[in-house]
This record gives C-alpha cells, structure tokens and sequence, in this order.
C-alpha cells in the first residue's frame, strides 16, 4: 500500500516591509535564506513534493535559488497577505497530495528533523490539521488536509492559516517537539541573532536565539 502524498507548500511571497530588503536574500550557511528554507524541504523523504511560492521581488530572488526537486510558484497578487500564496500554491500542488504541509520561509530554524516528525506524526495517526507544538506554542510546520484545501483558498489576509485552527478547534491535533518555538526573521536584529549559530547538520538548524521564551501566540506567515 502506497504512503499519503504530502505537498509543501513554502511561504517566501511577503515584501519584507520591516526588515527593509527582501530578506530572502539574505546570506545564510552558504546559501540565502529562503535557499536554506527550500533545502531543508527538499532534504526531506518525507515530502513528495515542494512548491517555494514567490511574490514580490520574484523576478530577483528566482535566480538565486537552486532549486533541485522543489518548483516555484508565483503568488501575483502577493501584497493581499499569505492567503495569496495560498491560492497560488494549492492551484499548483499535485491533484494526487492528500494533504500540504506549510512552512515558513523566513523561518530556518523549522527544518528537516522538525517537517519529519510532523509528517510521520501525520502518515501515523492522520488529521485534518496538525500543527507543530513547541513547548506548549503552537507553529509550523502545519498540515491541512485536502478537505480543507477549499476553504484554505477563500481566506483572505494574513495570518490565513491560523484563522482555520481557530474555527476547527475539534480538527486540531498538536505535536509536542520539546524544544522552544523557532523563530522567524522579520528585523535585522533577527538576522542577526539567528545567523551567529551554526546549522547542527544539513538535516536542521539551530538559531542562537532558539533560547528565548516562546511567545504566546503562533508566528506570522510570510
């Protein structure tokens, strides 16, 4: 019997108005941000398929990428918020994906071990939505199941995704990861941060600022 096809879907649409440069771009481990991102995504056997879904700057940070198994998608109404990238990302997934699985392209320090255990986590025990818990946080990586794919597409805004978890909070199954939330890279402060820390393997990442208290509330999507 052949294992659940699960879609990636990486979020790197957004124009990065408070760091002030498409952070995407920037130098991390020997390749870009969103390249590291992208190649932890594309390290995992536990993802069938990848999409980096791109926005503003596309046509600029397209080329940086070397790309090996994922393909690019170009969310073109990008400046609406992540629900933009989902409507992109989900018209060009796989009709074969039982579910996708969402990650953050600013967000290095959620990578291979973490899609891994979340992945297996859902193949094991399913759910319509299964979300990364760090130390009682809730983050990504994400699951939706394809029943959810429509209504995934009709959202709007940002923070499009944790809008579903509030409205289906009987469709939510958390994973517990034991380790504090990673964090995303909005400023340059976060770069900074995130960047002193060398990556343990090129299986996963672990950001100097991994430290910190994990907040309340889940991270933005990018």
């Amino acid at each position: 019997m052949s294992r659940p096809f699960l879609s990636a879907l990486v979020l790197a649409a957004g124009s990065s108005r408070r760091f002030g440069q498409p952070k995407q771009l920037l130098p991390y481990h020997g390749t870009t941000l969103l390249g590291w991102v992208a190649r932890q995504a594309e390290a995992s056997a536990d993802l069938d398929e990848v999409l980096v879904v791109l926005g503003h700057a596309a046509d600029g940070i397209l080329p940086s990428l070397a790309l090996t198994r994922a393909r690019s998608v170009v969310a073109a109404e990008y400046a609406e918020g992540c629900a933009a990238s989902y409507r992109a990302g989900l018209a060009a997934v796989s009709p074969c994906a039982h579910a996708v699985m969402i990650l953050l392209g600013d967000q290095p320090g959620a990578g291979a071990e973490e899609i891994g255990r979340i992945a297996a986590s859902w193949r094991a025990e399913g759910g319509a939505i299964v979300a990364a818990r760090y130390q009682g946080a809730p983050g990504h990586p994400l699951i939706f199941s394809r029943r959810l794919f429509p209504e995934l597409a009709e959202l709007h805004g940002d923070k499009a995704a944790w809008k579903l978890l509030d409205q289906h909070p009987g469709l939510v199954r958390l994973v517990e990861l034991g380790r504090p939330l990673p964090p995303d890279i909005d400023t340059p402060a976060d770069y900074t941060a995130v960047a002193r820390s060398a990556p343990e393997s090129s299986g996963g990442s672990r950001p100097a600022a991994e430290g910190a208290a994990a907040p309340p509330s889940p991270p933005h999507e990018a």
